[in-house]
């Protein structure tokens, strides 16, 4: 059982915008852990067992081809669990599922949650619309890498990460920038040097501290706050009793 005071500080948004019986229901199920950057969540073709409410940190979903290049589809951070299509009767990993940025999760093993979202219409509900959001997020990824340049991209990534971070200094190297982005490392690094010249951000031994905020989301393509708005029409955070 996860101890209350580590209830009480959930960050996860789904689980945020529950009523307080269906995450009383949850409680007694959940086991708090510490993720690691690059620990595997689920591997392709194998089982799921767990599922994971990302509180801090962000797990990466990434698709390898037969030449051995691998790129990020998409990514699951404070906004969601990870592979929620597993609920729906998919039981194999179509994806690598990896930690890219280190944090903390509330695991349940995934037929127990499937038992208790039975029994629970709030959460069948809640997850029926996480699967709306990430079915849309991933459209809006697709247009987003064929239609905007790099620096507006590269900008609304930083902010996804600083959201699910919770904190502004984190690990994030030029090459997962580059996967995730789809881009040559070169790229990355001309991009980052520019928003670190224009008092952004700072890049330092693998870490990026996000210096402007605000300034990013300007310089940030429409992508993130369009995903943004869609989530808090279909998310709203439960008010306490």
């Amino acid at each position: 059982m996860v101890p209350s005071r580590t209830v009480e500080n959930i960050a996860n948004r789904i689980l945020l915008s529950l009523p307080e019986s269906s995450l009383k229901r949850l409680r007694h199920a959940f086991e708090f852990r510490t993720i690691a950057k690059n620990e595997p969540i689920d591997r392709l073709d194998q089982p799921i067992e767990y599922m994971h409410f990302v509180n801090r940190g962000l797990i990466s979903f990434v698709k390898t081809m037969l030449d051995g290049r691998s790129v990020e589809i998409g990514v699951v951070g404070i906004e969601g669990i990870s592979n929620p299509y597993a609920l729906f009767g998919i039981n194999k990993a179509v994806l690598e599922t990896m930690v890219q940025i280190p944090g903390t999760t509330f695991r349940i093993r995934r037929d127990k949650l499937m038992d208790i979202i039975a029994q629970d219409d709030a959460l069948e509900e809640a997850f029926e619309k996480y699967v709306h959001f990430s079915v849309a997020a991933i459209a809006q990824t697709a247009a987003c890498n064929r239609l905007h340049y790099l620096e507006e991209r590269c900008c609304r990534w930083l902010l996804i990460a600083h959201d699910s971070a919770r904190s502004d200094t984190f690990p994030l190297t030029h090459e997962f920038l580059a996967m995730m982005l789809g881009v040559q490392r070169a790229g990355v690094s001309i991009t980052a040097s520019a928003l670190q010249k224009a008092g952004l951000i700072q890049y330092r031994h693998g870490q990026i501290t996000i210096i402007n905020r605000s300034g990013l989301e300007d310089a940030a393509c429409e992508c993130y706050r369009v995903m943004g708005m869609e989530y808090d029409k279909l998310f709203r955070t439960r008010k306490k009793s």
